[in-house]
């Protein structure tokens, strides 16, 4: 900081705004690593919001109140964990590879297997379960992480 208010307080040459540029980038990538840095450093701690989280989409994945609310959505889960959506996120990326909607997805999905495997529900009622107010969305949803459609899977079963 002071070598940046060091050089806008010199006379202004050709390479002044440059030179302010080169270190306001070399501030923000002090920045980058200290943000980083704690995700190395507070692992016990992330582990522990990780638990929270499973605990969090196993409870909504197991209520009625999906069929109305439909799918948490980030916001949801990084209130009750009492942190910011993008840092849960972050957090998340760094620990497990996947972002917090995808971490969503997946869930639904293994529970969306799981359902179909074991109950003679239709396609649109286990979509109806999970909130989806159109079976497609559900149905394009599963199709894109698996690969198959939920009939397909369910058939790779019989």
């Amino acid at each position: 900081m002071q070598g940046i208010h060091k050089e806008y307080n010199a006379s202004i040459d050709n390479f002044s705004q440059d030179i302010i540029v080169s270190q306001i980038e070399l501030l923000l990538n002090y920045c980058n690593r200290f943000y980083h840095r704690q995700f190395i450093t507070r692992k016990t701690a992330s582990n522990e919001l990780l638990i929270k989280l499973e605990a969090i989409l196993a409870n909504s994945f197991n209520s009625e109140k999906l069929q109305q609310a439909g799918l948490p959505t980030v916001q949801d889960i990084a209130d009750q964990l009492h942190l910011s959506p993008n840092y849960l996120s972050d957090m998340l990326r760094t620990l497990t590879g996947q972002s917090t909607q995808q971490h969503i997805y997946n869930r639904l999905i293994e529970k969306a297997k799981e359902m179909l495997v074991s109950t003679n529900l239709s396609v649109g009622e286990i979509a109806f379960q999970f909130g989806f107010e159109y079976p497609q969305s559900f149905h394009k949803l599963f199709k894109r992480k698996t690969n198959l459609s939920p009939l397909e899977y369910r058939q790779s079963f019989n």
